[in-house]
């Protein structure tokens, strides 16, 4: 038999995994196990256009011109931001950009340096 958990509604033996909850397929019952087991999913990985894993405090590099919302600046093409900070949400990187202070980025428009 399988080691997944019984379904705690029905009692049912024929829970599945998907993602990061069970799922019942007799009820329809869909829960999250948390009680000590790792089910993954926890862990939210930011990558750059190429695809390398970024981190806190990496350096990356603009890889296209990038106009500032609400100003008249743009961010060149080339322009090195050091010391970034993985953030939730749309924008995923908060840093500080020399000239033009403090920015969210998209991590899609930047290459690990």
């Amino acid at each position: 038999m399988s080691d997944l958990p019984e379904c705690p509604e029905c009692g049912s033996g024929y829970t599945y995994r998907d993602g990061v909850l069970y799922i019942c397929p007799e009820c329809a019952h869909e829960w999250a196990q948390h009680d000590g087991e790792d089910i993954g999913g926890d862990e939210r990985v930011v990558k750059d256009a190429n695809g390398n894993v970024l981190n806190d405090g990496d350096t990356v590099t603009v890889i296209k011109d990038l106009k500032v919302k609400g100003s008249s600046s743009v961010i060149k093409m080339g322009t090195k931001v050091r010391n970034i900070r993985l953030v939730e949400g749309d924008h995923d990187i908060d840093c500080r950009v020399d000239g033009v202070g403090a920015m969210k980025l998209k991590s899609d428009f930047v290459k690990k340096a």
